[in-house]
């Protein structure tokens, strides 16, 4: 008797082909008009570069900011500066849930045999952020020809994990706010506060936060893992207290607690919610 083998893998083959199909679909659309998508990304490298004119302009006019010189504090941001990036091409979409909301839009998604976070990152990609990715590893390459960092295994191995650690803990903190926007009437603006005002505290050193804010932003947001103490160790400094250097080798640690927390609120959420009129 023959053996009746049932294929597996059928489905999750249908739905990888209809993620690659909305997403493919998207970029020809960006990719139509080119000179819109140009301007578009440039615009998005130069909103990062003026984000860097900050940290430039409070380090001439002091020599070190958070114990950290120009180009230890430009290391910082452009590792941070690249997982942020990263994880706001990816999961940036989530922004959109308010105004999905409000619009009665959910539910086109919600009907589908498909999950909806898959959906909101492939329904609305928008491929000029990598303009801004771009600037973070431009600054990150110009910076290691000048500090001096040591070349060993631990120094590439964080050089290469930060950003990608980085952008999984940014992208969980997109998850969270999204998750939030069930809960919270036109919640954007709050949710904002730690997901945007979280991305500014990666960007700078540490040090440089009032204790509470170091805390909140080690240990529950946990943004400054994503460059900060990783560089830390690659520069071989201590850090300061509730930062210890140690912490650099946990980002795989924060991401987890992150996406947990994100997958929790996102489930719930997405549970709790009835429909545009209630």
């Amino acid at each position: 008797m023959a053996e009746l083998v049932s294929p597996p893998t059928t489905d999750l083959v249908t739905k990888r082909e209809s993620y690659a199909i909305l997403l493919a679909s998207r970029l020809r659309a960006q990719m139509t008009y080119r000179s819109s998508f140009w301007i578009n990304t440039v615009n998005s490298f130069f909103t990062g570069v003026l984000e860097f004119v900050e940290t430039y302009v409070l380090l001439t006019n002091t020599p070190t900011l958070g114990g950290l010189n120009f180009a230890q504090a430009s290391l910082v941001f452009g590792l941070a500066n690249l997982g942020w990036s990263i994880a706001d091409l990816i999961f940036g979409q989530t922004d959109t849930i308010p105004r999905y909301i409000r619009e009665g839009k959910l539910e086109a998604f919600l009907i589908r045999p498909m999950p909806l976070l898959a959906q909101m990152i492939t329904a609305d990609f928008q491929l000029r952020r990598v303009g801004r990715a771009f600037l973070g590893l431009l600054i990150a390459v110009i910076v290691l020809f000048w500090v001096h960092l040591d070349f060993n295994a631990a120094t590439i191995y964080l050089l290469i994990t930060t950003p990608l650690y980085g952008a999984a803990i940014y992208g969980a903190l997109f998850v969270l706010a999204g998750g939030l926007q069930f809960w919270i009437v036109d919640g954007s603006e709050f949710t904002n506060s730690f997901v945007y005002g979280g991305s500014y505290a990666g960007h700078l050193p540490g040090s440089a936060l009032l204790l509470p804010l170091r805390v909140l932003f080690t240990f529950v947001f946990p943004v400054t893992a994503t460059a900060y103490v990783p560089c830390l160790i690659m520069l071989g400094m201590d850090g300061p207290s509730w930062l210890p250097a140690w912490l650099g080798w946990l980002p795989p640690v924060f991401a987890g607690w992150t996406w947990l927390l994100a997958a929790v609120v996102w489930r719930r959420g997405v549970r709790h919610y009835t429909g545009a009129g209630g």
